[in-house]
């Protein structure tokens, strides 16, 4: 967290707030997000890269608080408060923000069928979820929305790449354009710390299927959600709806 619905969210509202306010000398000329960056350029081509990370919050006219790490001024007296309780977020001003996105996947919301194909059959025995959350395979997913794109696929977690049959590899291509689609127009998910610009939660959390789900019952079937490790990472899954062959069950 946040992830490309997040962040997206937040590079739209900004723009509507910021673009054409100065920032020291440099004049903000757009907003960009590149994965799960979000990309301010300004009028001598350089550009303030912001990662918010896990805890990150940035609010427009924000009040400061104990877990601000630092307050962006603007010209006309604006601010934009990052706050950030873990402290694992980072920003910086660089010349070229091409260099710190060189090694990132296509955008998951501009993800061809094809390419995504070919990128499956170049890593055959990578379980699926860790490889949609791997940003130099496909940009911008993370843990919330690598569970909720595969249950809606009807695809287990551990699957291998190379174990995926045309069809859901179909099913997981039109998944991702759809629930991070659907997650943006909710203003993201708010899980624990994610505000967007204005302060306000989003609202996806309330269509979430399984992420942090384990224990209750699936939506579609009633059976218990399950969750297991994945690459060091939480994966939750519907045992039913997902299958997968028993040594993973």
């Amino acid at each position: 967290m946040p992830e490309l619905p997040e962040v997206e969210t937040i590079k739209q509202q900004l723009a509507r707030k910021i673009v054409g306010k100065k920032l020291g000398r440099r004049k903000i000329i757009g907003l960009r997000r590149r994965a799960k960056l979000l990309i301010i350029d300004f009028d001598d081509l350089s550009s303030l890269v912001i990662h918010l990370k896990l805890t990150g919050q940035l609010i427009f006219n924000g009040q400061p608080s104990g877990y601000t790490r630092h307050v962006f001024r603007f010209n006309d007296g604006s601010r934009l408060v990052f706050n950030d309780a873990r402290k694992f977020g980072w920003w910086k001003i660089v010349k070229d923000s091409r260099k710190l996105t060189k090694n990132f996947g296509p955008e998951a919301l501009q993800l061809d069928l094809a390419d995504f194909k070919n990128a499956l059959a170049k890593r055959p025995k990578t379980r699926i979820k860790p490889l949609l959350m791997d940003q130099t395979f496909v940009a911008g997913i993370g843990n919330i929305y690598s569970d909720e794109i595969l249950f809606a696929a009807r695809v287990h977690p551990a699957r291998q790449a190379e174990s995926l049959t045309d069809d859901e590899i179909k099913r997981i291509h039109k998944n991702i354009a759809k629930i991070l689609k659907a997650a943006i127009k909710q203003r993201g998910s708010s899980v624990k710390y994610y505000l967007d610009a204005k302060g306000r939660r989003g609202e996806y959390k309330k269509q979430h299927k399984v992420y942090q789900k384990e224990g209750k019952s699936c939506p579609v079937c009633g059976v218990a959600i399950k969750r297991i490790k994945l690459a060091g990472r939480s994966a939750r899954f519907c045992p039913r709806c997902q299958p997968h062959p028993r040594q993973f069950l």
